[in-house]
């Protein structure tokens, strides 16, 4: 099995942050919020219940690791020339599928694109992915930049 880009990482804490939520907590533990988006969230974007117990940094980078690591499936399995491209391109896809889940990835065609190998019309694809409830969001906007900037310049 091929490791999650040491990339890929580095994007989703950049973008995710750890969210010390509420920020006043003298343990300093990250606890349940709701993302732009509107879905439960905890630590680098990991999906959760309202009731979660807060967790350390250290738990959360577990948690990044696992979600990283099923997201590199998904990508692998529906993009698999990913598996023969540089390690950036792979970390931009691998990334794009953690943010919003295997089945956008699934079901777009950003996926056909980069199965043709066509990264400047990927990369186009990519930059359409920026909503999240109903909204443009800046985060989102610099995120799919920061995903293009890896996919072209490999």
């Amino acid at each position: 099995m091929i490791e999650v880009p040491s990339t890929a990482v580095d994007l989703a804490k950049r973008f995710e942050g750890f969210h010390r939520v509420p920020k006043h907590d003298p343990q300093r533990l990250a606890h349940p919020y709701v993302c732009p988006a509107g879905y439960w969230t905890i630590g680098y974007g990991h999906l959760c219940k309202s009731d979660h117990p807060p967790i350390t940094e250290d738990e959360g980078d577990i948690y990044l690791a696992q979600d990283l690591r099923t997201a590199l499936a998904a990508t692998l399995r529906y993009c698999p020339v990913l598996a023969t491209e540089p390690e950036e391109r792979l970390a931009a896809i691998a990334d794009f599928t953690f943010n919003l889940g295997a089945g956008r990835l699934q079901t777009s065609t950003l996926r056909r694109r980069v199965n043709q190998r066509d990264w400047s019309s990927a990369a186009k694809e990519l930059r359409r992915w920026v909503y999240g409830g109903g909204k443009i969001l800046p985060g989102l906007v610099a995120r799919r930049e920061a995903e293009v900037f890896l996919l072209v310049s490999s």
